[in-house]
């Protein structure tokens, strides 16, 4: 497991060799009809090293999907940078971008919507290879076939529409066709949470079997922290558009810092014998369209108290290493 503390980008495009992914600052809103804005990112920083899992976890609403789509650009931002191996993929177009979507590619939650029904899984598998000319007619065949196989599927799927398989099969089609371009980035939104568990655990060790395969990097998001803790090397914990804490995966289950990773983390099923004292919080969270002002927790967080107050209502806490070795943003970590 690779235990590195998540680095703040500078905005300067300077990146270490290992590094594949580089955020700076990202933000996206959403205009409203009211003339009102959705934050759905707010001034977003971390990296991903090559052949890394980063996970993703949060609230619905926290802004995890928004972030992975527009790592990709399927979203445009609405500021910050986005560094890909090196390149500022922020402002590309055209075929800059077409290149793009050849070495970073998305596994969505829903496998049946995400693949069109009227085609049959050869040519779907297949059109990766067709849009980006990657090799004659015989060798894509045979490039879908090995992807079959990639992820345990029968050759004369081929010949099959994607609704005569199962959940699980599905989305190992979806898994085939996202890797059928040999991306070397991997955004994965709740790739497993519309299976049974039993399946999930499946496509799991598939995804963790290819990524040592390829030497995958990965931005996976989940609000499954058990799933987190299976596959990822680092997490990010997200509130109402902000990353509230980074660190190794070891270090955010055994050590948490902020107090709403903490209450995270306190809902997670344990045996009777291990059960800790569960954090639940009040209320809901915030409407993105009228964000709070200061720390975006202040108005749930049970731990914020007069000594702080003022400071956690008024002052947005940045991104700080923590002597746990957790980057958190919370004053209260830090008094």
């Amino acid at each position: 497991m690779v235990a590195a503390a998540a680095s703040v980008s500078s905005g300067t495009g300077a990146q270490s060799p290992s590094t594949l992914v580089e955020v700076s600052n990202l933000s996206k809103r959403f205009p409203t009809a009211g003339g009102k804005q959705i934050v759905a990112l707010d001034n977003v920083s971390f990296s991903i090293k090559r052949g890394e899992v980063l996970g993703v976890v949060g609230e619905s609403g926290c802004g995890k999907s928004t972030l992975g789509r527009t790592l990709l650009r399927l979203e445009e931002p609405t500021q910050g940078q986005i560094f890909f191996d090196g390149r500022d993929i922020t402002a590309m177009k055209g075929q800059q971008l077409k290149s793009l979507r050849k070495d970073a590619q998305i596994v969505f939650q829903d496998p049946f919507g995400a693949l069109n029904p009227q085609h049959k899984v050869g040519k779907l598998i297949g059109e990766p290879l067709q849009v980006h000319k990657l090799g004659n007619r015989k060798a894509q065949a045979l490039r879908v076939l090995e992807l079959l196989d990639w992820v345990d599927l029968p050759a004369d799927a081929v010949s099959h529409y994607c609704h005569e398989f199962s959940g699980g099969q599905r989305q190992r089609i979806a898994i085939a066709r996202a890797l059928a371009s040999n991306p070397t980035f991997l955004v994965c939104d709740e790739a497993v949470s519309a299976l049974d568990v039993s399946i999930q655990s499946q496509i799991l060790n598939l995804l963790m079997d290819l990524r040592q395969r390829l030497d995958l990097s990965m931005l996976f998001i989940s609000h499954d922290l058990s799933v987190i803790r299976h596959i990822c090397d680092r997490v990010a914990v997200m509130y109402l558009g902000r990353v509230v804490e980074t660190a190794d995966t070891k270090t955010i289950m055994d050590n948490p810092q902020h107090p709403y990773t903490r209450a995270l983390l306190s809902a997670i099923p344990h045996p009777l014998e291990l059960q800790k004292t569960r954090i639940v919080l009040t209320g809901e969270m915030p409407d993105p369209a009228y964000p709070p002002s200061g720390c975006n927790f202040h108005t749930r967080c049970q731990a914020r108290h007069e000594g702080v107050d003022k400071l956690c209502i008024g002052t947005v806490p940045e991104l700080r290493l923590h002597a746990s070795q957790s980057n958190v943003a919370c004053h209260l970590c830090f008094q």
